[in-house]
């Protein structure tokens, strides 16, 4: 693995409308988010399994102290989107781990977003019901 000693890998991922930004430096495998641990931060443990889903596909789950600041969306959306911006860090690493989460389709964004509540409906595509009489 080529990295840095001087300067962390910085990357950031998207995923509906929450924004993460991550840092990685070589050290012993801590992930802190929002000043907080992954265990303090996210209590669900699927929101945990997504978070170190690249972490373990490319193989460096101890290698590197993760520092992530998050905003907006709730916790499922923030969970993916660390997950993208993790899986950004490690492409930009090395091109062996760009291929193998490629594979795994977590290097492209999830675009999906909530549609838009449209006027004249309940939601965003729910009608009121029709009454004939």
């Amino acid at each position: 693995m080529a990295t840095s000693k001087s300067k962390p890998i910085h990357a950031v991922g998207k995923r509906k409308t929450a924004i993460a930004r991550v840092w990685m430096k070589p050290g012993k495998g801590a992930i802190v988010v929002n000043k907080r641990t992954i265990d303090e931060y996210f209590l669900r443990p699927t929101s945990k399994m997504i978070v170190r889903q690249p972490l373990e596909l490319a193989g460096v789950t101890e290698g590197f102290d993760i520092t992530v600041n998050v905003i907006g969306g709730g916790l499922t959306g923030q969970a993916g989107a660390i997950r993208h911006a993790l899986s950004r860090a490690l492409a930009a690493m090395s091109p062996e781990n760009r291929k193998i989460l490629k594979d795994e389709g977590l290097v492209s964004r999830d675009a999906r977003k909530k549609e838009r509540k449209k006027y004249g409906l309940k939601s965003a595509r729910r009608r009121f019901q029709f009454s004939k009489r």
